[in-house]
């Protein structure tokens, strides 16, 4: 076993260690040198985003997470690196977020973590809880190169940390999201700045390479990035693809410092070991993620010069968790038994609080999943947390918030708006529908404050346009399109689907209780409080006024709202259908023609669309019966509408009201219909006419002004036939 020696940082020391800079790097000693001439093998074990995975219902998962980590230290034990890539703790499951994460602390303790970059997630509690309460329980530090003092430069975090290895000294550097102010609350990093990652990573990577022992020293450099690719391997994405995409990943690959070995990255949960290019030198080094959740483990394996420093091989894979069983794990791991006892001892105090029932379910309700497919009419399998796609999930808490604080003194709240990162579990029918309050805890675990808010309707488009995300400065994120959860009141017609397209222009109209929204309509909205300050880039919350805090947390709200609401039944109604343009204005008796998008959900249990019916219905009266139009065929979420306005439809704005089966999905589309032109008889020589008929005659209409037979119009100017332009007749 490795022999650590580590410094530790107690939350007096931390405080004062602030006042000054926290850029002290931690030195971690591990056993001796091999021999000078033999090159030197170092392992580097890693996890990202595992948020607390301590799972009530299956927590042999978590202590087979830490017999993976020790099977694979086992092969290596005096030359492998235990690191993190950050989000260790926040959005976890119950039995370690009502414990505030302490089970989660102890078990990578007792793995032996040597160092972690720091997440946004760290920083969910604020930045005293991060380097108080959460350093004073972790035997490692959290790195944060890019994390700066406000207004200075003067990092407010360790920026990296020293690992002796076999006479070969690893430097980790951490950085964190730029986006971490949008993705927790604003109070809680106000003090700080979030920089430039990679400007960060190459500026610490030359110092540790600059032969100035002062700023310290490396022979290695190793990334811990906390920021990712939007797509991975399994979504069917390439290294080529997610650095064509551009952003902070491709920023990352492509311009970190070239003597950077390797590059662990995280926060996207997204998996993948890839080999990258590093720049024109010839070289590749390792970029990997291994998802989240504790599912896989990161082994990146380098093959060290101990004289030279230089990196001679390097390898990345992604090792999916054990399945050997707990009881053989704990039998060949001392760590293993000290992680189960702490996961039996986490599991059962969350078990007196969390397995009372608190509500039912008829079927799985769901964030929306990636990767699965329809069969028999349904959809099944994949992967969760496709923040990108609207879920079942989503609108049913929109509804929970919409209702939670629809009473007067709780805000008037006429609709509920869900950030998709909020969603952290699903609801699961199970064997009984029974869902106990840890379930009901994991879908929302971030406690936030339920707060009213008036917005605009020009505002609420405008929340609805900044799904397609973009950072202050104009910037797109690593996440390029979060989608919203509505609540079932709310509908809205997007111009495209790509996540990837051009913010600014994508929302084409939007309905509120089946009526328009216009720009100058107010409508009082349920939220986060982190939504409600900006969060995840909606930054027009933030020109909202009225802004009323409940006094609610959402927790409470949420699982009050599953016990009056049970059983729930899930939703598969889509609040966003696409089109790439309305229809134009139609003349009654002809034909309106449109194409509708993007119809199914994703959502676990989702049906596959199969028809729509279209009916015409005046503008402004959501509920009148209105006209039949037909029906339409719906085949791969894509429905083609060709119906024909009847001849004796009036003039005026209507609404098409699209209602596609068997999802209940209500899609609405402005329509504005002109009136038909009048047709009138061909003049006959036999018929007698008298004053006001009208007649068609060589494509021309004519008026009589008296009586008149035999005469045919247009032959004498002065009467008594009289062309008609325009509606009137011209004498």
């Amino acid at each position: 076993m490795n022999d650590r020696t580590l410094r530790r940082r107690g939350s007096a020391a931390a405080a004062a260690a602030l006042s000054v800079s926290l850029a002290v790097p931690v030195t971690v000693s591990l056993a001796g040198p091999a021999a000078a001439a033999d090159p030197v093998r170092i392992d580097i074990v890693d996890i990202n985003d595992f948020h607390g995975r301590i799972d009530m219902a299956a927590p042999d998962t978590a202590v087979q997470l830490a017999g993976t980590v020790e099977e694979l230290k086992s092969r290596n034990p005096e030359g492998t690196i235990f690191a993190s890539v950050g989000d260790n703790i926040g959005a976890s499951l119950f039995a370690s977020s009502v414990a505030g994460d302490r089970p989660t602390i102890d078990l990578l303790d007792a793995l032996d973590l040597q160092v972690s970059a720091v997440g946004n997630h760290e920083f969910d509690q604020g930045f005293a809880d991060l380097t108080g309460r959460v350093a004073d329980a972790a035997d490692w530090d959290y790195l944060g190169a890019n994390v700066y003092a406000k207004g200075t430069t003067t990092p407010a975090l360790p920026e990296y940390a020293v690992v002796p290895v076999q006479g070969v000294d690893v430097a980790f550097v951490g950085v964190v999201t730029q986006e971490t102010p949008t993705l927790v609350s604003p109070a809680g990093v106000a003090d700080l700045d979030f920089g430039d990652p990679v400007e960060a990573l190459n500026r610490v990577t030359d110092e540790l390479k600059d032969g100035e022992a002062a700023n310290g020293e490396a022979d290695v450099v190793v990334a811990l990035v906390h920021d990712g690719a939007g797509a991975g391997t399994p979504d069917g994405s390439t290294l080529e693809e997610e650095v064509a995409a551009g952003g902070v990943f491709a920023d990352v690959v492509t311009d970190s410092d070239p003597r950077i070995a390797a590059i662990l990255t995280g926060h996207t949960h997204k998996q993948y070991a890839w080999d990258a290019p590093v720049g024109d030198t010839g070289k590749t080094r390792p970029v990997i993620q291994t998802g989240s959740y504790g599912e896989r483990v990161g082994l990146v394996s380098l093959s060290v010069d101990p004289a030279t420093g230089e990196v001679l091989t390097a390898s990345a894979q992604n090792v999916a968790r054990t399945t050997r069983t707990a009881a053989d794990l704990v039998a060949a791991y001392p760590a293993v038994a000290e992680a189960k006892r702490i996961v039996d001892a986490a599991v059962a105090e969350a078990k007196v609080v969390g397995n009372q029932p608190r509500s039912s379910v008829t079927a799985d309700i769901t964030t929306a999943f990636a990767g699965g497919s329809y069969v028999d009419g349904r959809y099944v399998g994949g992967t969760r947390d496709d923040r990108a796609a609207e879920s079942a999930l989503g609108n049913l808490v929109g509804n929970a918030l919409r209702d939670s604080l629809a009473a007067p003194e709780r805000g008037a709240a006429e609709i509920g708006i869900v950030n998709p990162g909020g969603l952290r579990a699903e609801l699961l029918r199970g064997e009984d529908g029974v869902i106990t309050y840890a379930e009901a805890n994991a879908v929302l675990p971030f406690v936030n404050n339920l707060w009213s808010l008036t917005l605009t309707g020009a505002q609420l488009e405008e929340v609805l346009e900044q799904q397609w995300q973009t950072d202050a400065n104009g910037n797109r994120p690593s996440r390029p399109y979060l989608a919203l959860g509505l609540s079932d009141n709310v509908t809205w017609v997007a111009r495209r689907a790509d996540p990837a397209a051009t913010p600014g222009d994508n929302v084409l109209a939007v309905y509120v209780d089946g009526e328009p929204v216009r720009p100058d309509d107010t409508f009082r909205v349920a939220t986060f409080s982190f939504l409600g300050t900006g969060g995840d880039n909606f930054r027009a919350f933030t020109q909202a006024t009225d802004v009323r805090d409940s006094g609610l947390v959402d927790r409470d709200a949420w699982i009050d709202y599953l016990g009056a609401n049970q059983p729930l039944t899930p939703s598969f109604a889509r609040s966003r259908t696409v089109a790439d343009a309305l229809p134009d204005t139609v003349t009654a008796g002809e034909k309106l023609s449109a194409t509708l998008r993007g119809l199914d959900l994703t959502s676990l249990g989702a049906p596959q669309n199969t028809s729509a019916t279209l009916t015409l219905v005046p503008a402004g009266q959501p509920d009148a019966e209105g006209v039949g139009l037909g029906e339409a065929a719906v085949s791969g979420g894509t429905a083609e509408i060709a119906a024909v306005v009847p001849a004796d439809t009036a003039a005026g704005d209507y609404t098409l009201r699209v209602s596609v089966a068997p999802s209940g999905t209500v899609a609405s589309l402005p329509v504005t219909v002109e009136a038909a032109a009048p047709v009138y008889p061909e003049w006959s020589r036999t018929t007698v006419y008298g004053a006001g008929d009208r007649v068609a005659y060589q494509g021309k209409v004519y008026e009589a002004d008296g009586r008149v037979r035999g005469l045919a119009p247009g032959k004498n100017k002065n009467g008594p036939w009289f062309e008609v332009q325009g509606g009137l007749t011209t004498r």
